[in-house]
């Protein structure tokens, strides 16, 4: 099978149920769903430590996710086959999210992107991760999408933060503080 098929010279691609110009706005949501997949990737090659092992495999699954968000999201006619993307997993992340926040200190300020290598990355993750669910809501304007889909990126971007904060937290790391904030977060009820 040869990787290039010559279908797109006239800048349109193939989606589940048609063709579409590769500027359409279904084109842009699940590309930078991709995107935010590559940028996963890169987050999970650079934990090598033992510390974060299970975050490393939580983001794995992840990865498999997304690929079910582009796929919905390419899903030009919903009745061709039932959707990927459920309400479980959005509640899953809801799990790690509370897991991994309780690991961490109170945060009261509003923090930079920064620490580790690995905490860093996943902040880039994180607004990516925005990005593509703003996609998801132009496109959810023009057709009909999974909107657990969108649901999924908007929890999804929460848990990139706590993810980023918690990798500082079992690096040694502390969070960076924007020094310029006032204290507008309370204190965790634990």
């Amino acid at each position: 099978m040869k990787i290039y098929t010559r279908t797109g010279d006239k800048g349109q691609t193939g989606v589940i149920g048609g063709r579409v110009d590769k500027d359409d706005v279904r084109v842009e949501a699940y590309g930078t769903t991709d995107e935010l997949n590559c940028f996963v990737g890169q987050a999970i090659s650079v934990m090598t430590s033992d510390k974060l092992a299970d975050m490393k495999a939580d983001l794995q699954l992840i990865q498999h996710e997304l690929f079910d968000c582009g796929s919905d999201l390419a899903l030009l006619k919903p009745e061709l086959r039932p959707y990927k993307v459920t309400a479980d997993m959005v509640d899953r992340l809801e799990t790690w999210i509370d897991k991994y926040d309780a690991e961490t200190p109170d945060i009261t300020r509003f923090i930079l992107p920064g620490g580790s290598t690995a905490s860093s990355l996943l902040h880039v993750c994180r607004t990516v991760c925005r990005r593509a669910e703003r996609r998801v809501v132009t496109l959810s304007k023009q057709a009909d999408i999974n909107e657990e889909v969108r649901r999924y990126l908007n929890r999804l971007s929460d848990f990139f933060f706590t993810a980023a904060r918690t990798a500082n937290f079992r690096e040694g790391e502390p969070d960076v503080e924007y020094e310029r904030s006032p204290e507008v977060f309370r204190r965790k009820q634990r």
